[in-house]
């Protein structure tokens, strides 16, 4: 239980630090969404969190420098290569966080979230998440198979996605955090 407050409490941190900046870049471009704001590409997103964030690794598109790569599981035991084939930059930040970050060309931001870099666990729904930066600059869960244009999602599509995705051996990995979220930033899975 110890370790599940402190893997939430981690990725709350993260969770506030990304809620803050996503606001803060619609403030400062005077804009009314991200996209409005000039978010909508790879290279404002690099560009993104190298400005509102404290980076303390550039790892390129070296995912070993951040990420235990090879070493992820899910829930169920089973391994899953994450990480592994993108040329995407990754980052660790102060915190000790390891993020992704990639602009999924409509107005939304997929991050990956490693809450405590490239030590262990390395366990989806753990200390890895997926979540969705959405257009409006809220933080949530999603499943990029599903078209979900806002957030935030309702309980019940989180409890969906995390019924189909985070707790199976699903191809995808989303719903675990949506699952923290509808349970009060509890780790009751």
């Amino acid at each position: 239980n110890y370790q599940r407050k402190s893997y939430v409490t981690q990725l709350h941190k993260v969770y506030n630090e990304i809620s803050q900046a996503s606001q803060q870049y619609i403030t400062d471009r005077n804009a009314i969404n991200l996209t409005e704001a000039g978010l909508n590409s790879q290279d404002t997103t690099n560009n993104f969190i190298e400005k509102y964030f404290k980076i303390v690794q550039d790892c390129t598109t070296s995912p070993s420098s951040c990420f235990a790569i090879g070493d992820y599981r899910r829930i169920t035991g089973t391994p899953i290569g994450l990480f592994e084939n993108t040329t995407r930059k990754k980052y660790v930040l102060a915190n000790g966080a390891a993020v992704h970050l990639t602009a999924n060309g409509d107005g939304k931001i997929l991050i990956y979230i490693d809450v405590n870099g490239k030590q262990g666990p390395n366990i989806v729904g753990r200390d890895v998440f997926a979540v969705m930066m959405y257009n409006n600059g809220v933080i949530d869960d999603s499943n990029p198979e599903c078209n979900i244009p806002e957030a935030p999602l309702s309980t019940d599509l989180r409890e969906e996605i995390f019924e189909q995705n985070c707790i199976v051996d699903s191809q995808n990995w989303w719903g675990c955090f949506g699952k923290i979220l509808n349970d009060n930033w509890e780790m009751n899975y």
